[in-house]
């Protein structure tokens, strides 16, 4: 094996390495971060305040309140519009919370690509750390 070979050689040992430490990491240090995201709450408001989203760590919608304001101006597809919207902030807030709770041990692109449910850019986000080592 050449010089060349021996430095890519060692360039994945050492990546295999890091995977490893950041394996027994995240066995260690995961089962407390995900408690912690499994509890997470976000609450949002509409932009009229007339609206209050609770969801959870997935999105989930937990808890809606609508304020009796709402009748003094009888518009369903207003309302509906608002909850909509205020519901999908609480959710994007959630998602961006659970990405800071695991970001110690998950890399925020991966993180953000497991919670999308993107596996293909899990699989290429892996494929290319093992190029740039290789």
């Amino acid at each position: 094996m050449d010089a060349l070979g021996r430095a890519d050689a060692a360039e994945v040992q050492a990546y295999a390495d890091e995977l490893r430490a950041a394996f027994v990491r995240l066995r260690e240090e995961a089962p407390a971060l995900h408690e912690k995201a499994r509890t997470l709450q976000v609450t949002e408001r509409s932009r009229d305040g007339l609206v209050s989203a609770t969801v959870g760590a997935r999105g989930d919608l937990v808890r809606l309140d609508i304020d009796p304001r709402v009748y003094r101006r009888p518009d369903s597809r207003h309302l509906a519009d608002a909850i909509t919207e205020t519901v999908q902030r609480a959710a994007a807030t959630a998602q961006a919370r659970v990405i800071e709770i695991f970001e110690p041990l998950i890399p925020e692109d991966q993180m953000r690509a497991h919670l999308e449910g993107d596996l293909d850019r899990v699989l290429d986000q892996m494929a290319a750390r093992l190029r740039e080592a290789g």
